[in-house]
């Protein structure tokens, strides 16, 4: 193996290995809210309440398993180890995330809570050293760029199946969702961790990777936090990334119980629905990755996301039982969708190179450990932001005597801002972070240049 082309077999271990972590982010972020909601009995609050405490959690578990993950000494690498070990637990907790107990509201309270908590710890020790190994794989441009687009190209793939058959699945319960909800987990528990092997045998860390180790008298953690917010290339990237997943989860998180309520859409049609957004990200992911060596990410971003905008605003003005209409903005928020994947991701191996010019290290594991938690701080935000909001403007939960209830004026309003205007809006605020972004591929070279000089030297 290269530190700079990869083959096409690495290419492929290294992105299934985002399956797993697509599964769970598709399935959370389309059917969780109304899962929690509708099935489970919680009120919307309280069921946002639940993502927004572990997202609080979160915010220590990322970064410090990203430390750890810089610090880990192994002949099998630094960051592969923390696959192997994680899997199993990954797919158990997603699995018990979709059982309803037969507890009281408290006690559903606080099953869901730990379960979150555990899961989202699970979901940390996977994702954060797998998204650490694309800076490690290659140091290319480029070849990141297309490295992160084979990932995203798996990682829409997941969420292509995961999405649809979850709906199918579900579809085969009407009487009782529940066990339809925790039949489909099972499946899928088995499928989240079978990816995580496949990357782990199917790539090696370069030994530059594995010798890496920072030295003793190197920054600690909290002093590691520090240079890695003066680092604004960084402080921008995570903005882009924040911004566009947040807009992607108002309109995610939202988007089921908005086709029932207002488009009056069932579960079947709905996962038609998701298989035309989904199917559409995934080819506009492979077509951005081409035209960004062109004209940039930049650029691409601003492409993108501007369809984006124009399909969330679309979908304000839908009115009841605009089935066709629903389905064109779905498969054109899939070309901005797709930026949102792929741009960011392509962007933090050049911002870690940035941070080894200036420090002497390399630290993929704190600056990726950030950038999962903004993922799912995103999801977790959108959870608790839409869920505030039903709550407040009167939002009434199906029963199994009342499995339609119909809905409020203002719950209806509620739901056709959040999946419009709020979601545009955030998406538009990172246009101001993309302009100030400052590597271009003219400056990696140079930073790529300069390394490689320090490097020659003190051989």
């Amino acid at each position: 193996m290269t530190t700079d082309k990869l083959s096409r077999k690495t290419k492929l271990a290294y992105g299934a290995g985002d399956l797993g972590a697509a599964i769970v982010t598709a399935i959370n972020g389309f059917f969780l809210l109304n899962f929690l909601i509708n099935v489970a009995g919680l009120r919307p609050g309280t069921a946002g309440t639940i993502l927004l405490i572990v997202k609080i959690w979160d915010a220590v578990n990322d970064p410090i398993i990203g430390w750890l993950t810089d610090r880990t000494v192994s002949r099998l690498g630094r960051r592969r180890p923390w696959l192997l070990i994680a899997a199993i637990p990954f797919a158990v907790m997603f699995f018990l995330q979709w059982v309803v107990p037969p507890f009281s509201v408290v006690g559903k309270f606080w099953y869901y809570l730990v379960v979150a908590v555990f899961l989202d710890l699970a979901f940390t020790a996977v994702n954060v050293p797998y998204a650490a190994l694309t800076a490690e794989l290659t140091q290319d441009y480029d070849e990141r760029t297309r490295l992160s687009s084979v990932r995203m190209s798996f990682s829409i793939i997941g969420g292509v199946l995961a999405a649809f058959f979850t709906g199918i699945i579900v579809s085969q319960f009407p009487q009782n969702p529940a066990l339809g909800y925790s039949t489909s987990a099972a499946i899928w528990a088995f499928a989240i961790a079978i990816p995580c092997f496949i990357t782990f045998f199917g790539t090696r860390e370069p030994d530059f990777a594995i010798n890496a180790k920072p030295a003793p008298e190197g920054p600690g953690f909290f002093e590691g936090l520090r240079i890695a917010f003066r680092n604004k290339a960084f402080i921008l990237v995570a903005l882009i990334y924040m911004l566009s997943w947040l807009a992607i989860q108002f309109a995610q998180n939202n988007l089921q119980i908005f086709t029932k309520d207002w488009i009056r859409m069932d579960m079947t049609l709905f996962s038609f629905l998701l298989l035309a957004i989904q199917f559409s990200t995934f080819i506009w992911v492979l077509i951005w990755a081409k035209v960004s060596d062109r004209i940039g990410k930049q650029k691409v971003y601003y492409l993108g996301a501007g369809f984006f905008v124009l399909a969330l605003m679309g979908m304000f003005f839908l009115r009841p039982g605009s089935t066709v209409p629903i389905f064109l903005l779905g498969a054109m928020a899939g070309i901005g969708i797709s930026v949102g994947y792929l741009v960011p991701w392509s962007m933090v191996p050049d911002v870690i190179e940035l941070d080894e010019l200036e420090t002497g290290q390399r630290r993929e594991g704190i600056f990726y450990g950030f950038f999962v938690f903004l993922q799912k701080m995103g999801l977790a935000v959108g959870l608790f932001v839409s869920g505030w909001a039903l709550e407040l403007s009167g939002y009434i939960n199906a029963t199994a005597a009342n499995p339609n209830p119909v809905q409020p004026d203002s719950a209806l309003l509620a739901l056709r801002v959040l999946i419009g205007p709020v979601g545009a809006a955030v998406l538009l605020l990172s246009f101001l972070a993309v302009r100030a972004y400052p590597i271009t591929r003219e400056k990696h070279a140079e930073i790529r240049a300069e390394l490689e000089r320090r490097k020659a030297a003190r051989l």
